[in-house]
């Protein structure tokens, strides 16, 4: 069930007044029945798996919260590690690292004859059990109580708006929204609206109409020539803006309307200057979550410098090996650690550029390192990346644009993305628009609707990160 789909407006439409007219411990139960029934619209199968860990984590921070013995509750969330991990290992990992061995053994001569087993992934996994873990890390580290009820802690894994792409929500900030009365006032309703409208109209309008300019060119890079590979390379940068921050605004968006109030995954990150600003901006809830639950245990910046890049390059190696199965998204990985540790070799500590010319001269530099990170991320394999690069460096630039234009959505929709993404830089809030006049607020929104419905006429097109 798609955010962006017909059946998922009905779903909304069916939901949201039962919900109104519940009181708070029915609201849970309904939010817990209509999350199962999300989730199981895409396989029913594989409701198994989130209750599985649901259940290990449950029983695992309630054993924990328990026991007063240091080695019992380090071996309590030792399970909890062990289990989340067993469970991304198996659905996400397996062939891959199976498939990878086999080449390997195939490189020196002998002939791997086993068949891969054809696992499918799981949607959501690599969220939910994140998720899951990080409250059984926090109970360990006595940040948190342990959750009694079982049903409200279901509801945290399982609540529909996060479930499949996040945010990443910790137990300490989204627990109390659920075991606490929540009442939507009207203003969050209004705010839920525009966030809903908002990320389709980046997803709908852009990211889908984008995805025709893009797929051909990374299929067959060979038969471009270099421009077409940059202006690929930087509609795929705004195409995975659009659908990821998107599918969060709608996700925020939908909770709002019920009360509740997810975490900003997405804060402007293509005016950062550097790959820590970047990582500030960009998927906020994965990066604080390698930050607190890997970095931060790996040493941090504690000790030399050596040891911080290491431990950065570790972090970011395996971030990139949560995004997916495959071998791009570790080079992917090892580029985001190789420039994060350049940047605190070269620049150390020192506060980014504040000066108005120069910090946008900054920010255009360090979009190309950003989009050269892209082209690593959707490349479809590791030969693909070589060709591309090598056609980047040393390919014809090409006297005609081959690859196709993009849709009329995108011509009109990009440029007023980027006309309100700049207004909220400047005015350093997302509210930017509440203080326009009703009539220009209407005019605004009407604009968006516009656009919307132009990029409407395609089936519902799946969000990129439900892959991961």
């Amino acid at each position: 069930m798609l955010f962006n789909s017909l059946d998922f407006a009905l779903f909304i439409a069916i939901l949201l007044p039962l919900y109104y007219v519940c009181r708070h411990r029915q609201q849970n139960r309904l939010l817990l029945v209509a999350s199962y029934i999300f989730y199981g619209s895409w396989d029913w199968r594989f409701l198994s798996l989130i209750l599985l860990s649901t259940v290990i984590d449950y029983t695992v921070g309630r054993a924990i919260q328990r026991s007063d013995s240091a080695a019992r509750r380090k071996s309590l969330v030792a399970v909890s590690i062990f289990s989340n991990l067993s469970l991304l290992g198996v659905f996400k990992y397996f062939n891959f690292f199976a498939d990878s061995f086999a080449v390997i053994l195939g490189s020196i001569g002998f002939e791997a004859d086993w068949t891969t087993l054809n696992i499918v992934l799981p949607v959501g996994i690599s969220f939910y059990t994140f998720q899951t873990m990080s409250y059984a890390i926090d109970v360990y580290r006595r940040d948190l109580d342990a959750v009694d009820d079982f049903f409200d802690f279901a509801l945290y894994v399982a609540f529909f708006p996060q479930l499949v792409a996040g945010p990443i929500e910790r137990a300490k900030q989204f627990m109390p929204q659920i075991t606490q009365p929540r009442s939507p006032s009207l203003d969050a309703f209004s705010r839920g609206l525009f966030l809903i409208l908002f990320g389709l109209f980046k997803k709908v309008a852009i990211a889908d109409g984008l995805a025709y300019t893009v797929d051909p060119v990374f299929e067959s890079p060979e038969q471009f020539a270099r421009v077409d590979l940059l202006l690929a390379t930087y509609c795929f940068a705004f195409q995975i803006y659009c659908d990821f921050s998107g599918y969060t605004d709608i996700a925020r968006g939908v909770a709002k309307l019920m009360g509740f109030n997810l975490s900003l995954n997405f804060n402007l990150p293509y005016v950062s200057q550097n790959p820590q600003e970047f990582w500030r901006r960009w998927h906020i809830s994965l990066s604080t979550w390698l930050r607190d639950y890997l970095y931060i245990p790996l040493g941090g910046s504690r000790g030399s410098l050596v040891r911080t890049n290491i431990n950065l390059s570790i972090t970011m190696f395996l971030g990139g090996l949560w995004h997916g199965a495959a071998w791009n998204f570790v080079v992917w990985g090892v580029y985001q650690g190789a420039i994060l540790a350049i940047h605190r070799l070269v620049v150390g500590r020192r506060a980014a550029v504040s000066h108005g010319l120069l910090r946008i001269v900054w920010i255009g530099l360090f979009f190309q390192v950003i989009c050269y990170g892209w082209l690593l991320f959707r490349a479809n394999s590791l030969a693909s990346i070589v060709t591309m690069t090598r056609i980047l460096l040393f390919g014809p630039m090409g006297t005609e644009l081959l690859l196709p234009t993009p849709e009329l959505s995108v011509l009109i929709g990009l440029p007023l993305l980027l006309m309100m993404d700049w207004l909220q830089y400047l005015k350093g809030t997302s509210h930017w628009y509440r203080k326009w006049p009703e009539p220009l607020q209407g005019i605004l929104f009407a604009l968006m609707i516009v656009v919307l419905l132009m990029g409407m006429g395609k089936a519902p097109a799946q969000f990129i990160y439900f892959q991961f």
